[in-house]
């Protein structure tokens, strides 16, 4: 698990986890853990694309390269300029000589800063937030599947059996400019985050997800979530990162 570090009044602590899965040899997920900094980040690498792995990790790698001096409003904009140029370059690439296929990744990235977050994404890597005993989506996935349900041609408990539910409208090197979602809100003492891949979505149900976030030991809620996954299967890599919010001065207290 991530140590905790104070960042404003607040202090974060984070446990990530990520697994090939059970029937995939390749690990084409790739996660960000820098609770120092206020990010966290999950990159899932497009199966069937050329280099899927390779687009991930240069995702993360820009991320990671951040300057965590920066304002709040400052990062935002770094990190949404980083992503944009690697989409730009994976994009390009896939473009060189007879025979270039894609190479991309899904992305979904938290910024903290003070009392606030940023979440941005593309595709269907997911953040959700655990308030108050209650879990809701942060994110809306870019998917075919989604769009079918935003028209009323599919129900949300179809999606999963929908033969086109790979099908992505939006990731990281998909066209040549990506539009980027945002989500900004405040941040609660208690709050916890979650940022997973597809592969854990598709083995457990958002209902379940208060159930695993809710716990007090991050490392043991990782572990608990993680092997839920593996248990149903997992026919996907496995890659999530949990994050946890606590009051600065409440931990100061409780160390003394």
């Amino acid at each position: 698990m991530s140590p905790a570090r104070d960042l404003g009044r607040l202090r974060f602590r984070s446990a990530a986890r990520t697994h090939a899965g059970l029937r995939r040899v390749l690990n084409e997920d790739r996660l960000l853990d820098h609770p120092g900094d206020g990010l966290w980040a999950v990159a899932d690498g497009m199966g069937g694309h050329r280099s899927g792995d390779v687009a991930a990790a240069r995702v993360v790698e820009a991320l990671s390269a951040l300057d965590a001096s920066e304002s709040g409003f400052g990062r935002l904009n770094d990190l949404v300029r980083a992503v944009s140029e690697v989409n730009a370059e994976l994009f390009a690439q896939s473009a060189d000589g007879p025979g270039a296929s894609p190479s991309g990744a899904t992305v979904v990235a938290l910024l903290a800063h003070e009392r606030h977050f940023a979440c941005v994404w593309a595709g269907d890597s997911r953040a959700y937030l655990l308030r108050d005993g209650a879990v809701a989506p942060i994110t809306r996935d870019h998917s075919l599947v989604q769009s079918l349900i935003d028209d009323g041609r599919i129900s949300a408990a179809e999606r999963r059996r929908h033969p086109e539910a790979h099908i992505i409208t939006r990731a990281v090197g998909a066209a040549a400019e990506i539009d980027l979602e945002r989500r900004f809100a405040p941040i609660r003492p208690g709050d916890v985050f979650l940022l997973c891949s597809d592969g854990l979505t598709a083995c457990v149900e958002d209902e379940e997800l208060a159930g695993f976030m809710g716990r007090a030991d991050l490392d043991a809620a990782a572990e608990t979530l993680l092997a839920a996954a593996l248990e149903r299967g997992a026919p996907d890599n496995v890659s999530f990162v949990l994050v946890a919010a606590e009051a600065a001065d409440k931990v100061a207290l409780a160390q003394d």
